[in-house]
């Protein structure tokens, strides 16, 4: 199976995107990326092809911070200019990142089957949830529902307003008005991160987290016996201001060793107790006793994943939803507003009670059962064969 998978430059997507990648050549398919410039150097040794998606550099009237807009037309610009490229390589299915949608549309251009990834859990609306990026948890009783029935209602008009704008992008480039939709949906999750919904789509399937590492140096931990603390400030634009010096301050004094673990330049004047640096995610969980990060899915996935307890500070987009899932499965603690305090506390607390780390290791668990992304993908083509 030749495929092509397509995703954003951003973090949280362009890894999982390279992630499935790798697991469709283990599988013996014939994998192809298209992305964002800041990954098209770094992967040549990866066994799958990497190529630049077209169309990511804005344009005069594009406005990235209207989100309908970046979504929808900018989506179908990209799939205007993705579409030649599928059909000269003779590609035989599309993978589209969920926040790139220019995927899908290109392969509906060429005729191709293709599903969607969602590098996190379901986020399209439900009629037994709140809004997704509430934070809050299903309502129950009477007046609980009726809260979720109301806040539902005046979220309703912009889920509208989207449905409109996709099709107005779609009629533009030669599409039916009409969007079919993937023909799966594969929920890079764990089940722990999920909630039940009464109308979970029939084609989407949990495969649990896609993880890459970006790097194979090892960070050194300071020396010394006490407990690890792993900081990992969110690579999103969205993220919490402030979380490393913050974190440096809050557990000055509180006889635990602390690892940042960054993309960017590390601070050059950190304690003899404190380390910080690019380096591989999965070795430092290994001595973590306690994650704080910014309750991004990444991290906060493969923190999960690796039985490790989390503090998280949450910034914008879907940090807050995260965040609160991840404290109402027990796993986690969340801060905000981010201060000293308040970050040493929950540190403090999370090390020093075992029910965070109990409930961390059941959230790995439940990753045994989760679905084969490369067999769902080739379950689809079987059904669905090239036009």
């Amino acid at each position: 199976m030749r495929v092509a998978v397509v995703a954003g430059p951003d973090a949280g997507h362009a890894i999982p995107a390279i992630a499935l990648c790798r697991k469709f050549a283990d599988a013996g398919d014939e994998p192809t990326l298209f992305t964002g410039k800041p990954w098209l150097d770094g992967l040549e040794a990866e066994p799958f092809a990497v190529r630049l998606l077209p169309g990511l550099a804005p344009r005069d009237e594009d406005n990235d911070m209207d989100a309908g807009q970046r979504l929808h037309e900018r989506s179908a610009y990209i799939g205007e200019l993705l579409a030649p490229e599928l059909r000269s390589l003779g590609f035989d299915f599309v993978v589209s990142d969920v926040l790139t949608a220019g995927g899908g549309l290109a392969a509906e251009l060429c005729g191709l089957p293709w599903v969607e990834l969602s590098p996190h859990p379901l986020y399209l609306p439900s009629k037994g949830l709140p809004p997704i990026g509430s934070g809050l948890a299903p309502g129950t009783g009477l007046r609980g529902r009726l809260r979720d029935a109301v806040m539902r209602k005046l979220t309703a008009r912009s889920v509208r307003d989207g449905d409109r704008q996709r099709s107005a992008a779609r009629v533009g480039i030669g599409l039916p008005s009409e969007d079919p939709g993937p023909l799966a949906r594969l929920i890079a999750t764990l089940p722990a991160l999920e909630v039940s919904r009464p109308d979970w789509p029939d084609n989407a399937h949990i495969v649990g987290p896609l993880l890459w590492e970006p790097t194979d140096q090892v960070l050194d931990l300071p020396q010394g016996d006490d407990p690890v603390v792993m900081v990992a400030p969110s690579t999103a634009f969205t993220g919490a201001d402030g979380m490393v010096p913050t974190a440096l301050r809050a557990l000055d004094g509180a006889d635990v060793r602390v690892v940042v673990s960054m993309l960017d330049e590390p601070p050059t004047d950190l304690p003899v107790w404190a380390n910080a640096g690019l380096g591989r995610q999965d070795v430092l969980l290994r001595d973590a006793a306690v994650v704080v990060c910014g309750g991004g899915h990444g991290m906060l996935a493969k923190a999960l994943l690796a039985g490790r307890p989390v503090v998280t500070v949450p910034g914008g987009g879907d940090q807050w939803e995260l965040a609160n899932r991840a404290q109402r499965q027990g796993s986690a603690l969340l801060v905000r507003p981010l201060s000293v305090e308040a970050v040493r506390d929950a540190v403090l607390r999370v090390r020093d009670e075992p029910g965070f780390r109990a409930a961390a290791e059941s959230a790995a668990a439940g990753a045994a059962d989760v679905a084969d992304p490369v067999q769902i993908c080739r379950d689809v083509l079987a059904a669905n064969p090239v036009r």
